[in-house]
């Protein structure tokens, strides 16, 4: 069964997490959308640098927290191109307030911390703003700012995700969906993703593979748990599907009292109504370690394959998902993960499948290990090189 876009509206309200514990986030006004209504976006300048040499690459991120898989992706490409003698600046849209009391200082901190970019230069203001080679959107909330920033070379736009997806009908949606008809040469994290954004919007698209950080997860000799079962259960992330896991997991306790589950990505501590561990958000290095031990994992993607997923391949980590368009399109019916239907029961019986057959645990476990092998954020940072020059070679067809 294909999914739709609706199921993730429909589940969205559910997360298992009492109100009174949840802080719901204040409406997104972007002011920069007002602004670029009034003025237009800005020209494009001359090309300051050699189209084949090292670039100077301006990437506006939106705000951010800790366990964004989103921006983890960013940092991960930005230090790839940086590694390779171009210069990259990270400059932050903050669209939601997030970060107005903080001091630049703590902001640039948070984002090293949280992310593992030391060596990038992030900015919390565009006070010292001086253009750049070609200027990269990275979300549905940057891409006005994106088109207003003077000096630009070329624009192009990092699209991770079908981001109208992430809301119901709502204002968010709207500009989700036009930021993709702006003209700037779109990213995509996907195929499936690029030739949804050719198909719907028109855009001009290229696209590249989500990568693994293999010094961290990668294949370990530990012994595995008999029965143990990770679920990446991120419920302020409503693509995530994590009230739907949740059920599935509660009919396996049902079905095998024994069974041990563990729930982590989500700092809100959960209510689920069968006998779990918490793990709360984990850093890499543990992360891997859980992938390690665990007998089975469940990641759901409503959109885009999620790179969590890809992390328990690179791990060795036999994985359920989602029979979703884009997973059957990137991995197919019988590629390295074992795929189900939205629906609890028979998510439930996809890892009762896996949990009785060792062998097919095997099969998959080698099938993601090969898969992910090649899977590298040098890679991805390949498609992402092509993607700016594309930008660069295309820029009569953009704005200015």
């Amino acid at each position: 069964m294909r999914i739709r876009s609706s199921l993730g509206r429909r589940l969205r309200g559910l997360t298992g997490a009492p109100a009174e514990r949840r802080v719901e986030p204040q409406a997104t006004v972007p002011q920069a959308l007002l602004e670029l209504a009034r003025r237009g976006p800005s020209p494009l300048v001359a090309v300051r640098a050699n189209p084949t040499g090292p670039l100077s690459v301006a990437a506006v991120i939106p705000s951010f927290r800790r366990g964004s898989g989103g921006h983890a992706t960013i940092a991960h490409l930005l230090g790839e191109l940086r590694a390779r003698g171009h210069s990259v600046s990270l400059w932050l849209e903050d669209s939601d307030a997030r970060h107005a009391a903080e001091s630049q200082a703590v902001t640039q901190r948070s984002f090293a911390e949280f992310f593992g970019a030391g060596d990038l230069t992030l900015h919390s203001s565009f006070e010292d703003w001086q253009g750049a080679d070609v200027v990269l959107a990275t979300g549905w909330q940057t891409v006005a700012r994106a088109l207003l920033l003077p000096g630009a070379g070329a624009r192009a736009y990092l699209v991770q995700d079908h981001e109208p997806d992430f809301y119901g009908a709502s204002a968010e949606a709207l500009w989700a969906q036009q930021s993709y008809r702006q003209g700037l040469h779109c990213i995509a994290a996907s195929r499936w993703l690029a030739e949804e954004l050719r198909a719907r919007y028109g855009a001009s698209a290229s696209h590249f593979d989500l990568g693994v950080d293999h010094r961290v997860y990668r294949p370990s000799d530990e012994r595995r748990a008999e029965e143990e079962v990770v679920f990446y259960a991120r419920a302020a992330t409503p693509r995530r599907a994590v009230p739907l896991g949740l059920l599935a997991l509660e009919e396996l306790r049902r079905r095998r009292p024994t069974v041990q589950i563990a729930l982590y990505g989500e700092s809100v501590r959960s209510t689920a109504a069968f006998e779990h561990r918490d793990l709360g958000v984990l850093e890499d290095r543990r992360l891997a370690a859980l992938f390690a031990q665990a007998t089975v994992g469940m990641v759901l993607s409503l959109t885009n394959p999620s790179l969590t997923g890809l992390e328990m391949m690179a791990s060795g980590l036999p994985c359920v998902e989602l029979a979703s368009e884009a997973m059957l399109a990137t991995f197919g019916r019988a590629g390295p993960l074992q795929l189900a239907d939205a629906e609890p029961l028979a998510l439930c019986s996809a890892i009762e499948a896996l949990l009785d057959d060792a062998r097919r645990r095997a099969e998959i476990s080698r099938a993601g290990i090969a898969l992910m092998a090649e899977r590298t954020w040098s890679r991805a940072a390949d498609g992402l090189e092509h993607g700016l020059r594309a930008a660069l070679q295309g820029r009569s067809q953009h704005h200015g």
